[in-house]
């Protein structure tokens, strides 16, 4: 509804999907798209240096250091959401979404990658420049949205089997070799599509760290099995919900929440965001 009534006010309509093309770009075009008969005209795939060096192998607490050798080894992970999308059939943008602590040179080779590939791609500075920082992309996004054909396709019919579904995301929009599922989601598959929720699109719940149910597999890993846990119904919502390794559905909050250090002083600047 929101996107719906959005879209009645303004002349394009921009959606946040969450992480990945693995995860919120499936979920947006697979359940949301389809629910509400939206039609999405392009996609930005939102991509930055810290992720890209932390896939190709350097540790959280070194992601500031320059390395565009371990940026070069992190593309790979890229790549694999480029190829999501285009598997739906969409036209795309990649924004570099610049931090501070990103140089010139590693930025420099993630446009130099793109456009080697003819993949349109723009640098993009709102932290520090707010809107001025994000016309560039804007404009590629206009002209990606009236010029390029799309294609459109879901990954899974809602005739497929709810195995089948499962199947094929992880197959297509994962990497993975294949899916195992345990002796409960087994149960539970013949049991909801007994009740006749077979049609229903599928909810996966993965870790956003990795293409794979495990977080420690970085980059693009190949040939792993999705471990199928359990499934749980929200039919009102109208989706199966697909628990995948050890992920939780609502992880809790770290013992000190950021909030705690965040602060107005007297003279009304905020302190503690970042």
């Amino acid at each position: 509804m929101a996107t719906k009534t959005a879209s009645k006010l303004g002349d394009y309509v921009v959606t946040e999907a969450g992480f990945g093309a693995d995860l919120g770009a499936e979920k947006f075009l697979d359940i949301k798209s389809r629910a509400g008969n939206i039609n999405t005209e392009a996609v930005v795939i939102v991509a930055t240096v810290r992720a890209l060096k932390m896939h190709g192998g350097v540790p959280v607490d070194q992601l500031t250091a320059e390395s565009v050798d371990a940026l070069k080894a992190g593309m790979e992970n890229l790549k694999k959401h480029i190829e999501t999308i285009e598997e739906f059939g969409l036209p795309y943008v990649v924004a570099i979404n610049k931090f501070p602590t990103d140089t010139e040179a590693e930025t420099d080779f993630i446009q130099s990658w793109c456009e080697s590939r003819n993949v349109d791609v723009a640098l993009t500075d709102v932290w520090a420049h707010g809107g001025e920082g994000g016309i560039e992309l804007a404009e590629k996004l206009i002209n990606k949205i009236d010029s390029a054909k799309r294609n459109f396709q879901y990954v899974y019919a809602l005739e497929d089997s709810l195995e089948t579904k499962i199947r094929k995301i992880a197959q297509k929009i994962y990497g993975a070799r294949d899916i195992e599922l345990s002796a409960q989601a087994k149960k539970q598959i013949a049991f909801y599509e007994k009740e006749g929720w077979g049609n229903l699109p599928v909810c996966m719940a993965k870790t956003q760290y990795s293409l794979s149910d495990d977080p420690s597999l970085l980059g693009r890993p190949k040939g792993f099995t999705i471990t199928i846990r359990e499934l749980r119904p929200s039919i009102g919502a109208g989706f199966i919900i697909v628990l995948t390794g050890e992920m939780m559905t609502m992880p809790g909050l770290p013992e000190n929440p950021a909030a705690l250090n965040m602060d107005v002083t007297n003279d009304g600047k905020v302190i503690g965001l970042f």
